[in-house]
């Protein structure tokens, strides 16, 4: 059988389960939080007061920190435009519909209130020039991006695991830091939106678990390729007005490094995760092929490990348009 057939074969057979795993990893509409649950209320007498105290604790962010969260809400803005690559998937039905149709509605809808929350508590921060970061979040969509996966169900999973557990690592550090300066507020809504990330982590780990089952050797060939090519982010196209794209990628990302929001390390130490949680090293059923790439997935956080060591992360040269001075 052609290996798109089995590929099919495979998502048709999780497929017949997604009702079990949504109503697992995904919450219906009616108990899901929303955001104006943690933004303060116009209706309110006190509304006034409240978004004085968001400008106040935002003006004492570090420089680094606030922007990471302004292009963590750029992306996650972006984020329910990605449906329409996932609609494309092998296996997932977009016209007569499916399991996988309708996970990836509903997942994308939940995904959907992340910018939606960080859109509006940024507006009310008084520290953001919000033209400028609305011209970086439709450059975004309108740029594409190309993660490296084409319509390979196995490849995507990869990613989608990989990326959902990057954006939990980078949404907790700045809950983290917020909560020690004293923004117990933005602390909430990261920590909140992490949360969700690590629900939508758990899913697609999942969903790469039982194809290990069903196909071990192209799954293991899968994560191969993706580990080989690098996981990159869906925000490497990033660009501020004037610039071309993908020119404003590497000073967020050295922003994501001092600011000890995501690193390098983060990177090796997801991997890793994902390497016990799939038990890697016990996968049985491995033709030649599967056996390779398992042993450059065995040895790869080792020899990143040695990379990173090299790494020097440059300080701040670029002035974010977002920002407002």
């Amino acid at each position: 059988m052609e290996l798109n057939n089995i590929r099919l074969e495979v998502m048709q057979t999780i497929g017949k389960s997604m009702d079990e795993l949504i109503g697992k990893y995904l919450k219906s509409v009616e108990e899901n939080w929303q955001p104006t649950d943690m933004l303060p209320d116009a209706t309110n007498p006190e509304f006034i007061d409240d978004v004085k105290e968001i400008q106040e604790l935002c003006r004492e962010m570090d420089y680094d920190l606030f922007t990471v969260l302004v292009g963590d809400t750029i992306t996650e803005e972006a984020l329910p435009t990605y449906e329409s690559w996932l609609m494309s998937v092998q296996g997932v039905d977009q016209v007569n519909g499916n399991g996988w149709s309708k996970w990836v509605r509903a997942w994308t809808a939940e995904e959907n209130r992340h910018g939606d929350l960080l859109n509006k508590y940024l507006y009310l921060s008084g520290r953001v020039n919000m033209r400028e970061m609305e011209v970086s979040t439709q450059y975004l969509i309108s740029d594409g991006f190309d993660i490296g996966t084409g319509m390979d169900p196995y490849k995507n999973f990869v990613y989608t695991s990989f990326q959902e557990l990057a954006t939990n690592v980078s949404h907790r550090r700045v809950a983290s830091f917020s909560r020690k300066s004293g923004n117990k507020q933005l602390a909430k809504i990261c920590n909140t939106i992490a949360k969700d990330e690590a629900r939508h982590a758990s899913a697609y780990m999942e969903f790469v678990r039982r194809i290990f089952e069903l196909d071990p050797s192209e799954m293991m060939m899968a994560f191969e390729a993706m580990m080989r090519n690098k996981i990159v982010m869906p925000a490497m196209f990033l660009r501020e007005s004037g610039q071309q794209i993908g020119e404003l990628w590497e000073h967020f990302s050295d922003a994501a490094q001092r600011s000890m929001v995501y690193t390098t390390q983060d990177y090796i130490t997801i991997l890793k995760s994902l390497v016990t949680d799939w038990k890697i090293d016990d996968i049985k059923g491995l033709n030649d092929k599967g056996e390779r790439a398992r042993d450059y997935l065995m040895n790869l956080p080792d020899r990143l490990e040695r990379i990173s060591q090299r790494i020097v992360v440059p300080k701040r040269d670029h002035t974010f348009r977002w920002i407002a001075t």
